[in-house]
């Protein structure tokens, strides 16, 4: 237990993490979108203030947290109440109630997508822009199969699916993310079930002249020209056929290759370093909306140096 007259410290990572997203949360611009949907103060006891309540959710995104995680972790970390602006001495944490009904505001109103296009308005003010290519790419969020639940089932709207020789249930994730930036701009969420191909479509803004992606896209040439009629298929094409390889087309593909890892830096951010591998809730429309914040959260974090340094 600390009292207060410890010798020594030094300042950790999550306390520098924290310290950096206090300056890149455009939280004016944010807590205006919360407002019009927030309680506002009558008879009862007065709502938490919106930015705290932001703060705070943004912490469960951060860390991984559920709703009586970040009460707990909230009373046990200094540096995140500091981020809150909890005094102890003054006032409790707000309790996970609080907590999970603000999360039931912001699906509700399908705030996690106002939250993402937010985000990008405000870095494209800054002059870090959504350009003119795109890469396409899913990756599996797996979901609790066990049926030790209130209604005795999985959840039907999640499925399983197989990736190589092994299975997963759960969701896909879907995103469209600027080929020059690495910056998020379309989420999608679908059962783990759904081809990549079927959501080309909608990861598109319709303004590209480039659209990577990996082998599960191609063939899409005429769906990817419909939605955005001046880009380019540079889509990785196959390159074995009946045992042979196509050298020049591998070729190709490794060039391609070259861009469209890009994605791969924003899945590790929001699977390894935010922690989302596993859908927390029931349902796709929750999840969506994690992933949406998430990944308005995933474009703030990759350009943070750039942000400071500005």
């Amino acid at each position: 237990m600390m009292t207060g007259f410890e010798q020594y410290t030094r300042k950790t990572r999550r306390a520098i993490f924290l310290e950096e997203m206090e300056q890149v949360v455009p939280w004016r611009e944010l807590c205006a979108l919360v407002e019009p949907h927030y309680p506002k103060p009558g008879n009862g006891r007065p709502p938490v203030g919106v930015e705290r309540m932001l703060r705070i959710y943004f912490l469960q995104q951060w860390f991984n947290l559920s709703d009586p995680a970040v009460e707990e972790a909230l009373y046990d970390s200094v540096v995140m109440r500091q981020f809150v602006g909890i005094d102890l001495g003054c006032e409790p944490v707000p309790d996970e109630t609080t907590v999970c009904k603000f999360r039931h505001l912001l699906e509700r109103n399908k705030l996690g997508k106002t939250l993402l296009t937010a985000v990008n308005d405000h870095l494209r003010r800054t002059g870090i822009k959504i350009t003119k290519g795109t890469i396409v790419d899913a990756t599996i969020i797996g979901a609790p199969s066990s049926t030790k639940n209130k209604d005795g089932k999985r959840d039907p709207e999640m499925h399983q699916t197989a990736k190589g020789q092994q299975w997963f249930f759960g969701m896909k994730a879907h995103i469209g993310v600027d080929s020059r930036t690495k910056l998020v701009h379309t989420v999608l969420a679908s059962a783990a079930n759904v081809h990549d191909r079927d959501a080309l479509p909608y990861l598109l803004h319709g303004k590209e002249t480039r659209v990577w992606g990996d082998q599960g896209y191609q063939g899409q040439t005429e769906v990817i020209h419909a939605r955005a009629p001046k880009a380019k298929d540079f889509t990785n094409r196959r390159y074995r056929f009946n045992g042979r390889v196509n050298e020049i087309e591998k070729a190709k593909n490794r060039t391609k290759s070259r861009v469209r890892a890009k994605v791969e830096h924003v899945f590790g951010v929001i699977k390894n370093i935010f922690g989302f591998k596993k859908t927390r809730y029931r349902g796709l429309a929750k999840n969506l909306n994690r992933l949406q914040a998430t990944a308005a959260l995933t474009n703030l974090y990759l350009v943070r140096r750039r942000l400071l340094n500005a």
